[in-house]
């Protein structure tokens, strides 16, 4: 069996079909909080997004953080990046972009910081493309991963009403504890992985959901919010993701 979950017909098609892409992002943008802790106790200067086509976390650090960021990604959709890049008042100039694939591109440049946003969970060995981050980053730099978690009730949204998506995922990536072993197998220190966020469900296929549907799921939505606001737990079943941070 490959290694990946995806191809690139999946990716284009991922992304020829998606709205409302070009958006300015914004300085809370998921994450930001991990980020500004991150930077603020590091020297990052450089920084390089691998899978995250069209960057939305390259530009959250370029515009906000002032780094030297660059986006990898096996597939890039020119159009859509031009708007998406226009829309927050950058140029391709100022987020470098490289089109490659992980498995035979040869990095020319290392980077302080190596981060994937819902990368290695399309594929099936997970040590593998864990360690494929590695080559782009610096003795010393840090590795910043976050993954969906697809384990508690944001699991069995997906199973229940979007089979196919669930399905591009490798569900036994997304157990921390896992995670930490094969960074420290790798070699990484300071090595932490952990469920994040408070309680949150969505599905790419929302907009073709029935009424009867979405009612459920904005009612689940509200009900796991208000609970989690009283009781701000972060675990297996309730948070929406983990993340995985260490350094080389």
């Amino acid at each position: 069996m490959s290694n990946e979950l995806t191809d690139r017909k999946f990716w284009a098609n991922y992304w020829e079909s998606k709205t409302d892409l070009a958006f300015a992002v914004p300085a809370n943008y998921t994450f930001h909080q991990l980020f500004k802790k991150l930077l603020a106790g590091k020297s990052i200067k450089t920084a390089i997004e691998l899978g995250g086509f069209p960057g939305y976390y390259a530009i959250f650090l370029k515009k906000y953080f002032g780094l030297d960021a660059s986006l990898f990604d096996f597939y890039v959709h020119q159009p859509v990046l031009k708007e998406v890049l226009a829309a927050n008042r950058l140029s391709q100039n100022d987020v470098k972009v490289i089109e490659g694939d992980l498995f035979k591109y040869q990095p020319k440049l290392q980077y302080d910081l190596v981060l994937s946003c819902g990368l290695i969970e399309h594929f099936q060995d997970t040590k593998d493309i864990i360690a494929r981050h590695l080559q782009f980053l610096k003795p010393g730099g840090t590795l910043f991963i976050t993954l969906p978690n697809f384990t508690g009730v944001n699991g069995w949204v997906q199973r229940k009403y979007d089979m196919d998506n669930y399905n591009k995922h490798n569900i036994s990536s997304m157990n921390p504890t896992l995670l930490a072993g094969y960074c420290k197998e790798l070699g990484l220190q300071q090595v932490e992985a952990y469920y994040y966020g408070h309680f949150s469900i969505w599905l790419e296929n929302m907009k073709q959901q029935n009424g009867l549907t979405k009612g459920f799921l904005k009612a689940l939505w509200l009900t796991g919010k208000v609970f989690t606001k009283v009781i701000p737990i972060e675990s297996k079943n309730l948070s929406p993701y983990i993340v995985v941070k260490a350094v080389m």
